[in-house]
C-alpha cells in the first residue's frame, strides 16, 4: 500500500464526498421502491450529460427521460417494476434480478452463503451498523453500497483531520471492496435488470450503476499509486 497521493488533498475530500453522495443514491434506489419524497427529489435533479462513460450518461438519460415523460402514476408504476425486477413470481432464483451477491456467486444461485459472511466480516471491521429493521441478507447491493458511502465519508473525515496514512488505508480497503467483490458480480445483476425491467427507469438504474463502477475504479486507479 502507497503511501502517496496523485491529487490535492482537497481535490480528494471533494472526490470522496460526491462518491459517497453518489454510493447513497445508489444504495436508497436499490434498497426500496420509489416513495413520494424521493421521486419528488430526483424530479428536481438536473442529470449530467457527456460525463465521458457511456453507461453513465445512457443511465442519466434513460431515468431523465422516465421521469419528465411519465406524467401520472409513476410511484404505482415504479413499485410495481421494482418487483418485477427484483423479487419476480417464480420460485427459483432465476426469475428477477435478486439482489445479493451470494445468488450471483455461488455455485447453486442459493442466498446467505461465502459472499454474505465476506460482506459481514468487512462491516465489521469498518464499524458499520446495519439497522434492526433491515431484514434481508447483508449481501444485498443496497447494503454493500452503502458500505462504500460510509468508507467515502470516513476517508474524507480522515483527510480533513489531517490523516492522510488513515485516508489511503481506507481508500485501499474501499478499492479491495469494490474489485473483488462488487466488480465482481454486480454486472450479471444489472445485466438480470435490464432482461427483467419494464421501465426506463430501472433499466437506467441498471447502466448507471454499471457506469458509476466503473468511473469509480478509474478514480482509484487515478488516485493511488
Amino acid at each position: 500500500m502507497s503511501n502517496d497521493l496523485n491529487i490535492e488533498q482537497s481535490e480528494l475530500v471533494a472526490l470522496c464526498e460526491q462518491r459517497a453522495e453518489g454510493y447513497g443514491l445508489l444504495s436508497r434506489l436499490f434498497r426500496t421502491e420509489v416513495d413520494e419524497e424521493l421521486l419528488k427529489g430526483l424530479k428536481a435533479t438536473t442529470y449530467p450529460q457527456g460525463t465521458g462513460n457511456a453507461d453513465l450518461d445512457l443511465g442519466y438519460r434513460k431515468l431523465a427521460t422516465y421521469l419528465s415523460t411519465k406524467a401520472s402514476g409513476v410511484l404505482l408504476d415504479l413499485a410495481i417494476d421494482y418487483v418485477r425486477t427484483f423479487i419476480g413470481h417464480r420460485n427459483d432464483t432465476f426469475g428477477a434480478a435478486y439482489p445479493f451477491e451470494s445468488v450471483y456467486t455461488s455455485e447453486k444461485r442459493l442466498l446467505m452463503q461465502e459472499a454474505r459472511n465476506e460482506a459481514l466480516a468487512a462491516y465489521k471491521k469498518a464499524g458499520m451498523v446495519i439497522s434492526e429493521m433491515w431484514a434481508d441478507p447483508e449481501d444485498h447491493i443496497a447494503i454493500e453500497l452503502e458500505f462504500m458511502q460510509v468508507m467515502a465519508k470516513k476517508a474524507a473525515e480522515a483527510l480533513k483531520a489531517g490523516e492522510q496514512s488513515r485516508a489511503i488505508e481506507l481508500l485501499n480497503e474501499q478499492r479491495d471492496f469494490l474489485e473483488k467483490k462488487l466488480l465482481l458480480w454486480v454486472p450479471m445483476l444489472t445485466a438480470d435488470m435490464k432482461r427483467f425491467s419494464k421501465t426506463e427507469f430501472y433499466e437506467g438504474l441498471a447502466y448507471l450503476t454499471d457506469g458509476f463502477l466503473q468511473v469509480d475504479s478509474e478514480h482509484f486507479a487515478e488516485v493511488l499509486d
